[in-house]
């Protein structure tokens, strides 16, 4: 049971589990389990699941180039420039990326993940 916090069945939030079968396999290859609301779209509860994905790659990006992760500091000022320097460099960094290798306007496969999602 994923919410096993000791609490009755009946009263526990929904779980709905996402599965990502991407074409030409066998099983399905990615899981997330969520607590969304049953009435959400699939196209909008996909795009929120990619946008987490995104969000940590980002993070992940911050760290390894940009020294997110090196503040030492002790207050929540010297915290707050860090993290703002970091972000402005990041910006940076993404404007200079898409300006030397802009993104092609054509999509390269056919399939939607989007469409395709059950």
């Amino acid at each position: 049971m994923a919410n096993d916090d000791g609490s009755a069945p009946g009263t526990q939030e929904a779980v709905w589990l996402l599965m990502e079968w991407a074409e030409g396999e066998k099983r399905p290859t990615k899981f997330a389990l969520t607590t969304l609301p049953r009435n959400m779209s699939k196209k909008r509860i996909m795009r929120l699941f990619k946008e987490r994905y995104r969000t940590e790659q980002v993070y992940e990006e911050m760290k390894g180039e940009l020294g997110l992760d090196h503040f030492e500091g002790r207050t929540f000022a010297g915290w707050h420039h860090h993290v703002s320097v970091a972000l402005c460099c990041y910006a940076f960094v993404i404007s200079e990326r898409t300006r030397r290798f802009p993104p092609s306007a054509t999509r390269r496969s056919s399939a939607r993940p989007v469409t395709l999602a059950a």
